[in-house]
């Protein structure tokens, strides 16, 4: 299962989890940044460098940002 990033990263976009990611799969989005499903390797190397703990395994979304699982998959 792919990797989301939820709402805590919108209006920060701190681009550390870009700088980790071993496959750049992490895209702007406008006001918050993506994970592109399809190219995520779900290594989890994204989710201790975020800073305001946005990025979730798709499973562990919590049930308030569950919203932002469709728009990863179709950014």
């Amino acid at each position: 299962m792919p990797h989301v990033i939820c709402e805590p990263c919108i209006g920060v976009k701190d681009r550390s989890c870009q700088e980790v990611c071993p496959v750049e799969c992490i895209y702007d989005a406008g006001e918050q940044l993506y994970i592109h499903p399809d190219e995520c390797i779900d290594c989890g190397a994204c989710v201790p460098a975020c800073p305001v703990n946005a990025i979730y395994p798709e499973e562990d979304v919590p049930e308030q940002w569950r919203i932002y699982i469709p728009s990863c998959a179709t950014s």
